[in-house]
């Protein structure tokens, strides 16, 4: 079965979303459409349900999911075997991390990579960064930039590359916010924390870190907004909605530093800890191995 049309299918099926999967996969959304079209007549069944509005997959297209990403392994690990003969290693991987992580963490890993394979291509998708544990296990990505969980899944390995703090961010100006936090600093009083509305990530470890810290000041929270991505958050603080809990690298490479302030918290929540992930029996393959030693060496 064609290669390209499998990773079409792949790309369909994770965004459930043709114009969106056309345009990761390059392609046009009518040739996206067509190459499914073909698919689902040579295998005589339906793989999606489409309508004006939706995408879903059917019982036939999730059963088909497994069948496509081991065939891709498969073929990838075929052509790495032969290639391997030339001593130059060649082929594609794809990496999953926030926007922060994209140009500090990765930036460095990628800068090293590539001074001895040149012939690899990385494919770079970004996003939330709660998102990016689960998006290696369900194998969208082979490997990922993400802080490691207070516990980390048996079947993936994760190789530490730095740490960043967690520090607790409030609105710059006039706003109700920061007239409060300034009145409370200028009478050398404590931050009202009781009273403050909280901007909080929807899910993923940050999210636990904060709840941890809330239960332990014994806080019921106002919860203003949940945000997806930090970038996000620190975003509406400086807008002047509310305090949040970021970590300290977002807020160094963040363009709204000038428009927000740190403020200091009774104790603070455990620092990060940033390290690339990857599913434990996808370190066999030679890519995979490549960029785990080459993160292995960076982080002596």
């Amino acid at each position: 079965m064609d290669q390209r049309t499998l990773q079409l299918f792949l790309a369909l099926a994770d965004t459930l979303h043709f114009a969106r999967a056309s345009e990761r996969c390059h392609v046009s959304a009518p040739t996206l459409s067509r190459n499914i079209k073909q698919l689902e007549e040579s295998l005589g069944v339906d793989l999606f349900l489409r309508d004006n509005r939706t995408v879903r997959l059917t019982a036939h297209g999730k059963a088909f999911i497994e069948y496509a990403k081991l065939s891709l392994q498969q073929w990838q690990q075929l052509k790495l075997s032969f290639e391997q003969q030339t001593e130059q290693l060649v082929g594609e991987l794809s990496l999953f991390c926030s926007v922060t992580a994209s140009y500090s963490f990765l930036y460095k890993l990628l800068e090293q990579f590539r001074l001895n394979y040149q012939q690899v291509e990385i494919k770079l998708h970004t996003g939330d960064p709660a998102l990016a544990l689960d998006r290696v296990l369900e194998g969208h990505e082979d490997m990922a930039i993400a802080a490691r969980p207070d516990h980390l899944p048996a079947n993936l390995a994760f190789c530490s590359t730095g740490y960043s703090s967690l520090q607790f961010i409030a609105p710059i100006g006039h706003g109700e916010i920061a007239q409060q936090l300034a009145n409370c600093q200028r009478d050398k009083q404590e931050t009202p924390w009781q009273s403050l509305p909280y901007i909080v990530p929807e899910m993923g470890l940050n999210r636990k870190r904060l709840e941890s810290w809330w239960k332990k000041m014994n806080i019921k929270p106002s919860i203003y907004a949940q945000v997806a991505g930090n970038e996000a958050i620190v975003s509406m603080v400086s807008l002047g909605f509310g305090v949040a809990l970021v970590p300290q690298i977002v807020l160094d490479n963040s363009p709204l530093l000038d428009k927000v302030q740190i403020i200091s918290a009774p104790f603070q929540p455990p620092a990060f800890e940033i390290g690339i992930c990857v599913l434990r029996n996808r370190l066999q393959d030679p890519l995979i191995t490549a960029m785990y030693q080459t993160a292995q060496s960076m982080s002596v």
